[in-house]
């Protein structure tokens, strides 16, 4: 089982930034790939950045050249840098990481970006 901790949700006027932050804990050997995804109201979730071992990222289409992802493979950690947010970036947002036992998620962090 692998336990994911999510941090950095808050709310934020537009063009503002965030960074979220991802600890995963527990059996943490075989991860192979970590993301971010989010889900609005009444939409349903949507990848926003994912990154693999390597270091290859792929990004939502929404927020490619504002947000930016990253891991630290030595603190398990994966992050989201969110700059020029705006009120369309707002939902909650879901660690996921992928490993070979399995997928996991996390509990989720708000984010709200007013205008």
């Amino acid at each position: 089982q692998v336990q994911l901790v999510e941090s950095g949700g808050s709310s934020v006027q537009s063009g503002g930034s965030l960074r979220l932050s991802c600890a995963a804990s527990g059996s943490t050997f075989g991860i192979y790939a970590m993301g971010w995804y989010r889900q609005a109201p009444g939409k349903q979730r949507e990848l926003v950045a994912r990154i693999i071992s390597g270091g290859v990222t792929n990004y939502a289409d929404s927020v490619k050249g504002r947000f930016t992802i990253s891991r630290d493979d030595a603190k398990n950690t994966v992050y989201l840098q969110m700059n020029s947010l705006k009120p369309e970036d707002t939902a909650v947002y879901y660690c996921n990481v992928d490993a070979y036992r399995g997928s996991y998620w996390g509990q989720g962090t708000q984010v709200t970006v007013s205008s």
